[in-house]
């Protein structure tokens, strides 16, 4: 049985390409690792940004539903129950991004991404039913002599208008984050099996 003998110069090759093939993987999991800390991090921050005005409006609220009547006092009554509901809710999004560990997956990172997004441009959307809620009830009160409803109305634009445009700046916020995915996977390459590394010989 005759055996071939493989050159040395294949070997080399060979293990040299097994070598780059190795460090630019790692390199790729540590970039999208620090990526997913860097969306987790801006996830915190708009959380306690939102927590920020729940507690300024519940402070506001109490001290002014007990100061105030009529239309004034309904104002500071629904700042104070809208935002129990906003801290609730900035809570329960501190936790789960406090909670989540950065991925270095490909696909996890662009659902991800483009989960949160999506959350926020549907939430946009409901701030302007808010907002036009709001306006509505406003109205109603004026028409019906409810001085309690117009102030609800009041309070509810003002927060809708502030969740409008906290959810758009947080939206931007994340677009921006996202242009740094190309740079991260400059050396990368899908196809229908899956994720290949590119590295040059």
């Amino acid at each position: 049985m005759k055996l071939t003998r493989i050159p040395i110069q294949f070997l080399l090759t060979f293990f040299l390409c097994l070598v780059f093939a190795t460090v630019s993987q790692a390199q790729t999991n540590e970039a999208l690792s620090d990526y997913n800390k860097d969306r987790i991090a801006l996830e915190k921050k708009g959380m306690m940004l939102l927590a920020t005005w729940s507690v300024g409006n519940i402070v506001w609220g109490g001290i002014g539903s007990g100061r105030s009547e009529g239309v004034s006092k309904g104002f500071h009554q629904m700042n104070m129950y809208w935002n129990g509901v906003n801290l609730i809710i900035a809570g329960f999004g501190y936790y789960h991004a406090f909670n989540e560990v950065p991925g270095t997956d490909f696909w996890q990172t662009i659902e991800a991404q483009h989960g949160m997004e999506k959350i926020l441009l549907l939430n946009a959307g409901l701030d302007i039913g808010y907002i036009a809620s709001g306006l509505f009830l406003n109205e109603r009160g004026k028409r019906l002599g409810r001085e309690q409803w117009q102030g609800f109305g009041r309070s509810v634009i003002l927060q809708g208008a502030f969740l409008f445009g906290f959810d758009v700046m947080m939206y931007l916020v994340m677009r921006d984050h996202a242009t740094e995915l190309p740079k991260i996977l400059e050396h990368v390459s899908l196809n229908g099996l899956g994720m290949a590394i590119r590295f040059p010989l």
